[in-house]
């Protein structure tokens, strides 16, 4: 559908093409789907159901690279302070804490998704309500996906039908058993990394819902989980003035980062949350 003068593209969900800039800036590459072979591929499968498909959505190849900088440095500093303070004995342990805090992140998305994107919904005015209600669908389904993932370990072990004494040559099941469970968790490793590294770019793909939310919603979690941080003493054993840094060095960083990229939503795109909401 066209505006009226020179064919100019309609943006449906609030804003507009810039003069000069083009719309979007850079076409989303082609969606591709998944074929029974590729099912065998947990990085293809973690490829869509992790990453935004939106077609008509803003793909800024620098908010991008803004996003992925934000997350290595990040975590790269994390560890560097874990190990160098000695609050971590060796990777081992930086790792069981990264875990642990991604395990707090998901927590913490689980009750703040919802509730924020109902707010958003209600937020809005008609018809968007419903446009939008309807592209929650895949950001629901890609937290939902690595929630289930990461607890599938735990419940194999838990339900009791394995556990550190099962004999896995009492008969020909249980060694079939035990190659399909193999099977299925080298199948389920890359495509849980590759989930969680998505997850925290692309904050659960919110981007299929609308270009602001991500900047939005990564900043409210990343304050969340610093509370969380600040009641459980995270970084216990480190000086005083280095944790607090590291405290708030994330959510000041994540913070400035949004506000940059829903500047950038703005002023190079005409996209704003006010236009998404019809206000």
């Amino acid at each position: 559908m066209s505006g009226g003068g020179g064919g100019a593209q309609w943006n449906p969900y609030g804003g507009g093409p810039q003069p000069g800039l083009g719309w979007p800036p850079v076409p989303p590459g082609p969606v591709r789907r998944l074929t029974f072979g590729r099912l065998f591929n947990p990085i293809a499968v973690g490829r869509a159901v992790f990453t935004p498909s939106r077609p008509d959505r803003v793909n800024d190849p620098v908010v991008k690279r803004v996003q992925v900088v934000r997350t290595v440095v990040g975590l790269i500093a994390v560890t560097w302070m874990l190990l160098s303070y000695g609050a971590a004995p060796d990777a081992d342990a930086v790792v069981d804490d990264r875990f642990g805090q991604i395990r707090t992140t998901l927590i913490a998305l689980g009750v703040t998704f919802p509730v924020a994107v109902a707010v958003f919904i209600m937020a809005a005015r008609p018809p968007h309500r419903r446009l939008f209600l309807r592209r929650a669908a895949k950001p629901a389904g890609a937290l939902l996906a690595l929630v289930t993932t990461l607890a599938v370990p735990r419940l194999i072990t838990g339900l009791g039908y394995v556990d550190e004494n099962t004999d896995w040559t009492a008969s020909a099941g249980r060694v079939a058993l035990l190659f399909a469970l193999g099977a299925f968790l080298l199948w389920l490793a890359p495509f849980a990394l590759y989930g969680i590294a998505q997850a925290l770019v692309h904050v659960f793909r919110t981007a299929d819902l609308h270009e602001t939310v991500p900047p939005l919603l990564a900043t409210l979690l990343v304050w969340e989980v610093a509370l969380f941080d600040v009641f459980r003493g995270a970084y216990e054993g480190v000086p005083l003035g280095v944790r607090v840094v590291f405290l708030l060095g994330a959510p000041l960083t994540v913070t400035a980062a949004a506000m940059w990229e829903l500047r950038r939503l703005r002023t190079r795109h005409g996209i704003t949350l006010r236009a998404a909401l019809l206000r």
